[in-house]
């Protein structure tokens, strides 16, 4: 997958989770060796750590979640709440989109 289909994808994610009332905290964070986080938003008093996975064809992509990269981004998730000194409820977020259909499931770690 390309970069420019990746970014036009987090593109379309921003705009579908602000017109859902999530208000966007960062984007595309770094965590060191641990990965990097897609987006990070707040709805309430909750903040989102989201994935987003698109895909042209006809694969779901929800099965690029693999228990490893779910495994890097729970650490990642720890080292921005540590990073950055917050205690908020959170939840970890994944957000799917397929051709024209963008869907968000919310809480993957359960």
């Amino acid at each position: 997958m390309s970069r420019s289909f990746g970014k036009y994808n987090e593109d379309r994610a921003i705009d579908f989770l602000q017109s859902s009332g999530f208000t966007i905290v960062d984007r595309n964070f770094y965590a060191s060796r641990l990965g990097e986080i897609d987006i990070i938003a707040k709805k309430g008093s909750i903040l989102h750590f989201i994935e987003v996975k698109s895909s042209r064809g006809n694969f779901e992509p929800i099965y690029n979640i693999t228990p490893s990269k779910l495994n890097k981004i729970i650490k990642s998730v720890y080292y921005y709440m540590n990073k950055k000194r917050l205690n908020y409820a959170f939840c970890i977020d994944a957000l799917i989109i397929k051709g024209d259909n963008i869907e968000l499931i919310e809480n993957i770690t359960l």
